[in-house]
């Protein structure tokens, strides 16, 4: 397997082409660095290189890793399925969160973001796919989650967040990112406020979701080999 200096020049360099493809500068796209199950000194190497993004998907592995890592040293973004009874600690381990699904999650976060004296950058995840095994709100249900949230204080919703369907090829999941984009733009439209993000695209499709308009892109194996959990 190739170094992780050379896995992320690849990685870069496949960013800003599919950005000049879709019209936008490179730097209009931000790579997030998923770093589940990786070792301290992994993430820590990842900062040195320049990797200014990580995405955890759990709570407790993002205390772990700022053990070694400072938690100024990088923007940490929480990418994965947040329960209720953790949203306590993510004010003060995450810069912004990719996952809210309900008003209930969103209401005990800008609870906790109002204790700890800030305002918390949150995503709302949509199923795309309506698979029964994937997180997120309905596509149907997401205006009234979105005005709903629009009204909390203490939280900037800033955009969608979705996991598509699992895929054979990239091209597979560009009408699930297209739907995203879609659902994005009208639900702007509805709330009367801009939601400039677009979280999606993993290690084997961000090229498409970034034509299809995606702002954040979710990369793990693609820097870091594969892994389990």
């Amino acid at each position: 397997m190739a170094s992780m200096p050379v896995l992320l020049a690849e990685v870069r360099a496949r960013l800003s082409a599919a950005a000049v493809r879709s019209g936008r500068a490179p730097e209009d796209v931000t790579l997030v660095a998923v770093v589940k199950t990786l070792p301290p000194e992994v993430v820590a190497e990842a900062v040195r290189l320049g990797i200014a993004d990580l995405g955890e998907n759990r709570v407790q592995e993002a205390q772990v890793h700022q053990q070694l890592v400072p938690r100024d040293a990088a923007r940490w973004h929480f990418i994965g399925h947040l329960q209720r009874n953790k949203a306590g600690k993510v004010p003060g381990l995450f810069d912004v969160v990719h996952s809210v699904d309900d008003l209930e999650l969103a209401t005990a976060l800008a609870r906790r973001a109002a204790e700890a004296g800030r305002t918390l950058p949150v995503l709302v995840e949509v199923n795309v796919s309506g698979e029964a095994s994937k997180f997120g709100v309905s596509p149907e249900a997401l205006p009234e989650l979105l005005e709903g949230m629009a009204a909390i204080s203490h939280l900037e919703l800033r955009g969608l967040m979705t996991v598509p369907a699992v895929a054979d090829r990239p091209e597979e999941a560009r009408a699930g990112f297209a739907m995203l984009r879609e659902l994005r733009d009208r639900g702007a439209a509805r709330i009367g406020r801009a939601l400039p993000e677009l979280s999606m695209g993993m290690s084997g499709d961000f090229e498409v979701a970034i034509e299809e308009g995606a702002t954040l892109v979710r990369v793990g194996s693609a820097l870091f080999g594969a892994r389990q959990g």
